[in-house]
């Protein structure tokens, strides 16, 4: 009987001008959609599903649609939109079709698809698949409390669902408050999940009738998501496995219409370390905090397919490079996708991070960039010093503090903490004049300088430095102490921070001579202003 009733709805939506299609029709072009609220920053997780839908798009020749699911007014944050498109462009995750590049099946925003909406749920009104529900937020209010009171799982008693067709024509014509429900079909649905296999629920047996039209006119996401995958053409629905249990709901939606439902893939949880669900409200996992903490977009990526699989070879565990996103979509298969939890390792990130810095500095191109985005952070960083013309950026300058960090940090942002500040910063007179008291300063930076020039560029490294500074120590029979503060003050204005000869070391020989040059400068100004 109720397999009757599921086929008597069908002649309906030929009414409405849709027509069932077979699957060999529905999916003939992979079209896959990422469909977030505007509620904020995109977070990890919601990076990890839009990215599985474009690799999964693009390893099979389809599209890839950013649509927003913005029906839920209340919760919507100004320039969330915006900020979302920012954050995918930036992972290199570049839609097809979305809010701002438009295509042939927008809206791009469920608040500008009302009119489909309300045009669909007529069909399925007309069909008896749904019907006006009357029932106070007091009475829902009622239904709650008497169900938990039971220690039973709240749910609708599907009362409007047998009210007479006069009556609810009367409440209607007298303007009563209504939403619109759907009734759910009390059989055991199954579909193909292209991660878990087989799987089945019958629904009715847990749920009420739910709600697809709400009060005040917007649809729940549950029947605006059907209605806009159909229209949109979405061949494959690649999500989060928390939407497993709606599934079979959203096919019976499906089947109350006419139309074919799309094939489904659901992603499995991603975990922290310890085990807990990743969260949204852990501001430290949002896209926008890794790009400021100098993360690469391919280094999370890496990452995230780290612990999630999902590809022909075993590219999480090559430690010894960093795959490119077109590597990764000719080698992704949704069939290698892990159904089980996956743990991020939070250690590996730096790792992926230093691989693909690596191999940004062996790249032309992409090391002149590298330049670019380091002159920028430190600039940014010592906005100060900027202004007074105390940094050095030059681009010979930089490109050798990043070759010689290339083993040594894992983030562009390394490059200016404080320990290695001086990288940058121009000892001012300001740090010099602690050591301007004493008028032989000058001489051992002169001789010191005579001492550098001599040696060649690859002379200039840290064991051959320090065995240079102890000999020079030595033979102008200065402390070494005394030496190294001297030292320390005329190449990098500090009084503390890593070794003299490694500091030497890393600002190169031309950048060293020419500090201990600005340096006896300012102590012969100090001396001679006194």
């Amino acid at each position: 009987m109720v397999r009757k009733n599921i086929f008597r709805w069908i002649p309906s939506t030929i009414i409405c001008g849709r027509q069932l299609m077979t699957t060999a029709q529905r999916i003939q072009e992979v079209r896959v959609r990422f469909a977030p609220s505007p509620t904020g920053h995109l977070h990890l997780g919601g990076l990890r599903t839009a990215f599985y839908n474009y690799i999964f798009a693009k390893s099979r020749g389809g599209k890839f649609i950013l649509r927003i699911e913005d029906t839920d007014q209340s919760r919507i944050v100004p320039d969330a939109v915006r900020t979302l498109e920012n954050d995918l462009q930036w992972a290199g995750i570049v839609p097809d079709e979305s809010p701002s590049i438009g295509g042939p099946y927008g809206p791009y925003e469920q608040s500008g698809r009302l009119p489909l909406y309300r045009d669909q749920v007529k069909c399925i009104l007309e069909a008896g698949a749904a019907y006006y529900c009357f029932c106070t937020d007091r009475r829902l209010d009622l239904l709650r409390r008497e169900a938990i009171k039971a220690r039973q799982v709240p749910r609708y008693d599907n009362r409007c669902r047998h009210l007479p067709e006069a009556e609810v024509k009367k409440r209607l014509a007298r303007g009563d408050n209504y939403c619109i429900r759907f009734k759910l079909v009390s059989n055991e649905e199954s579909f193909e999940d292209l991660v878990y296999g087989k799987i089945s629920y019958n629904i009715a047996l847990n749920e009420g009738d739910p709600v697809i039209i709400k009060s005040d006119g917007y649809p729940t996401y549950h029947f605006a998501n059907v209605v806009d995958d159909h229209f949109m053409k979405i061949s494959h629905v690649l999500r989060g496995v928390e939407w497993q249990i709606s599934t079979t709901k959203h096919i019976l939606l499906y089947r109350a219409f006419g139309w074919q439902p799309p094939v489904y893939a659901h992603l499995p949880l991603i975990l922290n370390t310890d085990g807990s669900k990743l969260s949204k409200r852990q501001g430290d996992i949002t896209v926008d905090n890794y790009r400021r903490e100098g993360i690469f977009p391919e280094a999370l990526l890496n990452f995230i397919i780290d612990a999630g699989g999902g590809f022909t070879k075993d590219v999480a565990r090559t430690k010894s490079r960093i795959y490119t996103l077109q590597e990764l979509i000719e080698q992704f298969d949704i069939s290698h996708v892990k159904p089980s939890s996956c743990r991020l390792t939070p250690e590996k990130l730096p790792e992926f991070n230093g691989l693909e810095l690596r191999r940004r500095l062996a790249d032309k191109e992409e090391s002149a960039v590298l330049v670019q985005e380091v002159k920028e952070l430190v600039s940014r960083t010592f906005k100060d010093r900027l202004e007074n013309q105390k940094l050095q950026l030059q681009d010979d300058h930089i490109m050798s503090v990043l070759v010689w960090g290339e083993d040594r940090i894992t983030r562009l942002t390394d490059l200016v903490n404080s320990n290695l500040a001086f990288l940058w910063i121009i000892p001012s007179q300001h740090a010099l004049e602690i050591v301007a008291s004493e008028a032989n300063n000058i001489g051992v930076l002169e001789d010191m300088k005579l001492y550098l020039s001599k040696l060649l560029e690859t002379e200039f490294h840290r064991d051959h430095l320090k065995k240079l500074l102890k000999d020079f120590s030595s033979e102008k029979q200065l402390p070494f102490s005394k030496l190294m503060k001297l030292l320390r003050s005329a190449v990098s204005g500090l009084q503390e921070g890593p070794g003299v000869a490694e500091m030497m070391e890393i600002l190169g020989r031309a950048s060293t001579l020419a500090r201990l040059d600005h340096a006896v400068t300012v102590l012969k100004t100090l001396q001679t202003s006194k």
